[in-house]
């Protein structure tokens, strides 16, 4: 599973990919506590960064333009875990989120 963040700093701001195993479940939402897709390469796996933007909106583009995040997605940190409830309770569906929009395509993360 794949999750883009974007990280407020006393510089600019941060673009991060977190590539993370699916281990959840209804009782076991914390998306930070997923073990890296790929162990043996944890620091490349999980917050690699993607870019820098000085405006918040600009690292929206950044995101947006590096890994397909839609802008109509995006949540504060604190409803993720509600968002990747709904997507487990609907069965992980693979070609739509559970409120029938297309998930990104991803493909050309970087």
């Amino acid at each position: 599973m794949r999750y883009v963040e974007v990280r407020a700093t006393k510089g600019p701001f941060g673009i991060y990919l977190h590539t993370v195993e699916d281990v959840g479940s209804e009782s076991f939402l914390d998306l930070g506590e997923f073990p890296p897709f790929d162990p043996d390469d944890e620091a490349g796996e999980f917050g690699r960064l993607l870019g820098t933007a000085e405006e918040p909106l600009a690292a929206l583009v950044v995101a947006e333009e590096r890994t397909g995040a839609a802008r109509g997605r995006w949540v504060n940190e604190n409803v993720v875990q509600d968002e990747y409830s709904d997507f487990v309770r609907a069965g992980r569906p693979s070609g739509a989120s559970a409120d029938g929009r297309p998930w990104p395509n991803a493909r050309d993360v970087v």
